[in-house]
């Protein structure tokens, strides 16, 4: 597997597994079996607030950030040792501890706090299994430099009333989680199985981008570096004129070089620059969307771009839309229990791949989300075949689309 393909593996589907004596790619940090991509000159996306750029959306960042804090207060039991591996908490007190943080214990905060422990175990910021949770992989990812900030933050975070707690088999989280143990296990022996994949250290990521970065001086370095953490991490296409390096041909080509070695290409709207998914390595990659996933990112496409499209109401080369597809009409039209729709929905959401959109106090429906800006041209005219192919199989535009391919594969 080549370094490129090995990137957008871990882009696509978290953290990468590495077998024992097997060669980290370079770019990523080694931990205990599983390879995590670093980002260039120890910056992190927090750079991208220099430049007044937004990073991607979080839903209900809020509750996300101090559920994370309350994971840290839990599992960081040893403030003299790094954050990370620490140590498996249960759920319930990760809970408590946000309880006590918010001052408030209705059921709807609850919710809330259950939903951003989803979010964070589905990007690798937390691992919960069977009622348990404990810092995830990405927490090692985290500067020594902010070691000092998080220690302070723990310290003053409120210790949670109840003590002694019995662990609480939530559904919703076991089965967010993944596979419980069997159920013959008590409570003690769950926390000593999940605490012991841990055991590990974290190894230095091999150098990437040296070889490409050394020809600049310190200041045109840092502007390669920062354009290429906009390219990866902002919400939206970047302005060229906000980043030096996207200005001129000759930087630009050295960021395509950067880009391409983590299997990622340079895509051009205009006057503004994103990156996406290199074609080859994207054919080698595959998708993380399973078929639920798929079947409803299919729908809202054909309500939300394809018959808007065949109405007049949208350019032929847009794939953003602003006429959302309602929840009842993804109900009516799709056979799934509404709990894997729900699911399928987080997960599309949570990738990117949707947004949702609001109407007063009601949910107004999901549009294609922002990861649609960052599909390449090859893509876009793919995409377009298959939503034919969805939307009207039996119409002789979709006749078309299969003899071309038919005659392609000849």
């Amino acid at each position: 597997m080549t370094a490129a393909h090995s990137h957008a593996l871990a882009r696509a589907a978290g953290p990468l597994p590495v077998a024992e004596g097997a060669r980290t790619p370079p770019g990523m940090v080694r931990l205990a079996g599983l390879a995590i991509p670093v980002w260039p000159d120890g910056v992190t996306p927090s750079l991208l607030e220099e430049y007044q750029v937004s990073p991607p959306p979080v839903e209900r960042s809020g509750e996300t950030r101090r559920v994370l804090a309350a994971c840290l207060k839990c599992c960081w039991a040893d403030l003299s040792a790094d954050p990370w591996p620490g140590v498996t908490a249960p759920v319930e007190r990760v809970l408590d501890t946000y309880r006590a943080l918010i001052g408030r214990t209705d059921d709807v905060m609850r919710n809330w706090a259950v939903g951003a422990l989803r979010r964070l175990h589905d990007s690798s910021w937390v691992v919960m299994a069977d009622g348990f949770v404990r810092l995830g992989p990405r927490c090692a990812t985290w500067p020594v430099e902010s070691y000092g900030q998080l220690k302070e933050l723990v310290r003053r975070l409120p210790e949670p009333e109840r003590r002694e707690l019995t662990v609480l088999r939530d559904a919703d989280l076991v089965e967010a989680a993944g596979p419980a143990p069997d159920a013959g296990s008590d409570a003690g022996s769950d926390a000593e199985a999940h605490a012991q994949p841990l055991a590990g250290r974290v190894e230095g990521a091999r150098a990437e981008f040296d070889d490409l970065l050394d020809a600049f001086d310190e200041r045109r370095r840092a502007e390669m570096v920062a354009a290429f953490m906009a390219l990866e991490f902002a919400a939206e296409p970047v302005q060229e004129t906000r980043f030096p390096a996207l200005r001129d041909p000759a930087p630009r080509r050295v960021l395509a070089e950067m880009l391409a070695r983590r299997g990622r290409t340079l895509i051009q709207q205009r006057e503004r620059w994103t990156s996406g998914y290199d074609d080859a390595v994207a054919a080698k990659t595959g998708t993380a969307l399973g078929e639920s996933e798929r079947a409803v990112l299919t729908l809202v496409l054909i309500h939300s771009v394809a018959i808007p499209r065949a109405e007049g109401l949208l350019p032929e080369d847009s794939w953003l839309s602003p006429h959302a597809t309602p929840v009842d009409e993804l109900r009516r039209h799709t056979q799934l229990p509404i709990g894997e729709l729900e699911a399928a929905l987080r997960v599309l959401r949570h990738a990117g791949l949707l947004a949702q959109v609001k109407a007063g106090e009601e949910a107004g429906g999901y549009v294609p989300g922002p990861q649609f800006h960052r599909l390449t041209q090859a893509a876009r005219r793919r995409l377009q075949e298959e939503l034919i192919l969805a939307a009207g199989p039996h119409t002789p535009l979709a006749a078309a689309v299969r003899a071309q391919r038919k005659t392609g594969d000849e």
